[in-house]
């Protein structure tokens, strides 16, 4: 009875030391295994390649299947990507007047009149920018001096444009910023969209440009003081009527994918819908200043 008992008594032991050791040789094959893991991911993560995805915005838009490989890119025609690439480190707060080209969206019909509200702000020693309009505007008397060039606007009766209720001049106004990217404007950081009676306020307007960084994409604006306005296209578009400034990435980018963009759009209403749809799709969102103002019944601060 006693030999039975101390038999059990040492097959338990036995047992329980088998157990104890499988159980420890588990949680250290588990803690490799583990370790392993931990060790590929890391060296993914920070490997060349991952680094190019996770910094995109500085200049890598390879994850759009329409964006050139290289933003940088020096063997760009225009030698633009050359210039940016050779910028300062520290030349976001340098930012002055004629680093920003205006884009202006105007009518021919309308500008002998609208030329006047431009006038208020328009600086021409210190400012670049152009005015477009579907046409030339004939008989006008001679006040190139006070204001920005004029610009027609390129053919777009090639465009789908199906809103019942809208006006297909807003495909031509929302490739303002496209046809102001080509023209290769050295020098440039900012292209800053308006309306002809847009009044922009342009040293507030330096101001708030300085705070950002024009070397990334950003699209800068803010929505309109109208809640049915918002409601009926969006509360996270920028209104051309208060002002839109697009660093000079994003026009690249836009300007890339901005024509087959459009074509897959044809039912929306206006210019700054269509925009906004298009940068949505390079996945940026937009950056709100709210001293863009769509409705003018306010104090101007910006615009």
């Amino acid at each position: 009875m006693s030999h039975h008992v101390h038999s059990e008594h040492t097959l338990i032991r036995s047992r329980s030391r088998r157990w104890r050791h499988v159980k420890t040789s588990t949680v250290v094959l588990i803690a490799i295994v583990l370790a392993l893991t931990t060790c590929a991911w890391i060296s993914l993560v920070f490997s060349s390649r991952s680094i190019q995805c996770v910094t995109a915005r500085q200049g890598s838009f390879s994850i759009f299947p329409w964006e050139p490989r290289d933003l940088y890119n020096s063997s760009s025609p225009s030698g633009s990507n050359q210039w940016l690439r050779n910028m300062g480190a520290n030349s976001t707060g340098d930012l002055k007047m004629d680093h920003i080209l205006f884009g202006i969206a105007g009518a021919a019909q309308l500008w002998p009149h609208r030329k006047e509200y431009v006038k208020l702000w328009w600086r021409p020693r210190e400012m670049r920018g152009f005015v477009w309009l579907e046409q030339d505007v004939v008989g006008e008397p001679s006040d190139e001096e006070y204001l920005p060039a004029v610009r027609v606007s390129e053919d777009i009766s090639n465009f789908t444009y199906t809103n019942p209720t809208g006006h297909p001049s807003g495909i031509r106004i929302a490739r303002i910023v496209q046809e102001a990217f080509k023209l290769n404007v050295p020098g440039v950081r900012w292209f800053v969209m308006g309306d002809d009676d847009t009044v922009f306020a342009a040293d507030n307007l330096l101001r708030v440009l300085k705070k950002y960084d024009w070397r990334e994409l950003y699209y800068i604006g803010n929505p309109s003081e109208s809640h049915s306005s918002n409601t009926y296209f969006s509360h996270g578009m920028a209104f051309g009527g208060g002002g839109i400034a697009i660093s000079y990435p994003l026009a690249q980018a836009l300007s890339a994918m901005l024509d087959d963009c459009l074509e897959r759009y044809p039912f929306l209403f206006g210019s700054d819908d269509r925009l906004h749809a298009c940068i949505s799709e390079l996945g940026e969102p937009l950056t709100k200043e709210p001293g863009f103002h769509q409705v003018n019944k306010h104090l101007l601060e910006y615009t």
